[in-house]
C-alpha cells in the first residue's frame, strides 16, 4: 500500500507544480472536513477551482476521469461549498470551478498529464 500511496503522493505534487505553471494560486492541499477531502484548492483569476487528482499506473481499469463520476461530482460540490464556508475571504468573489488532473504511466515524473478544467 505504500508504493501506492507514494505513486499518489508524486502525482498530487506534479499536479500542483503543473497547475502553478499554469498560473494556478494554490491556496490549500488535502483539505479535510467530516464530508471528505479536497486534493487541491486553487485560485486562477477569477475562479475558485477544486482540483481533483488522479493517478494511475495504466489505463487497465479505466481512465482516471472516468473515477470520477456523477456521486464523485456532487460529493466534490459538497466539498467545495464546505471549503468556500470555511474561508469566506479566499472565496468571495470567486466562482468556484471543479477540475480533474489525471496521471497515467509508470511513475508520477514520467506520466501523461492530462488537466480537465470546468468539470460538470
Amino acid at each position: 500500500m505504500a508504493a501506492k500511496d507514494d505513486f499518489g503522493r508524486a502525482g498530487e505534487e506534479r499536479a500542483a507544480s503543473h497547475l502553478r505553471a499554469s498560473g494556478y494560486a494554490i491556496l490549500e492541499r488535502n483539505w479535510r472536513c467530516a464530508q471528505g477531502e479536497i486534493d487541491i484548492v486553487a485560485a486562477h483569476g477569477e475562479m475558485l477551482c477544486i482540483v481533483e487528482v488522479k493517478a494511475r499506473r495504466s489505463d487497465a481499469f479505466g481512465h482516471p476521469f472516468e473515477a470520477i463520476d456523477e456521486r464523485k461530482r456532487r460529493r466534490l460540490w459538497r466539498l467545495a461549498y464546505a471549503w468556500a464556508a470555511e474561508h469566506p475571504d479566499a472565496a468571495r468573489r470567486r466562482t468556484i470551478r471543479l477540475e480533474v488532473v489525471g496521471l497515467t504511466g509508470a511513475d508520477a515524473d514520467s506520466a501523461l498529464l492530462e488537466h480537465l478544467v470546468d468539470l460538470r
